[in-house]
């Protein structure tokens, strides 16, 4: 397994596009084409896509957000044809890794569908702590860095 994150472009936005969770999980989520719509207008947010060897796994969008001054994680999705495979989890410490090491970096902070225990057990075996519902209605966790 060779998971990296690489910066969305004009010859591979549509890959990640076309990337889509099952049937079940759609409802937890935005689709990709509308967070690479919205991530233009979050000018402390980046888009990426999780590469394995070549090939697009998966969707991730986190940046810092100037509300609270935090580094969250607004998006991040494995396809459906290559979930269970540990895309997930290496994808997310990579990711996590990547912010951790930006200025200011004290706490990583994901918000995700209460009903979405999958998220829920992947950002837990990271280390992400429940945090509670926030006021839009999401079940929010933090990961502490420093």
């Amino acid at each position: 397994m060779s998971v990296k994150l690489v910066s969305l472009t004009r010859d591979n936005w549509e890959d990640c596009a076309n990337l889509t969770v099952n049937e079940e999980q759609k409802r937890f989520m935005a689709s990709n084409l509308y967070s690479i719509a919205e991530v233009q207008f979050l000018p402390n947010f980046e888009a990426f896509g999780i590469d394995n060897g070549g090939k697009m796994v998966g969707f991730a969008m986190a940046g810092l957000d100037p509300d609270d001054n935090n580094y969250w994680i607004y998006r991040f999705m494995i396809d459906s044809t290559c979930q269970g495979k540990g895309y997930g989890k290496k994808g997310l410490e990579t990711l996590v890794n990547m912010l951790k090491e930006k200025e200011g970096c004290h706490k990583i902070m994901v918000g995700f569908h209460p009903e979405n225990t999958v998220a829920q057990k992947l950002y837990n075996a990271a280390g992400f702590v429940d945090e509670g519902i926030a006021p839009w209605g999401e079940k929010l966790a933090c990961l502490h860095v420093r």
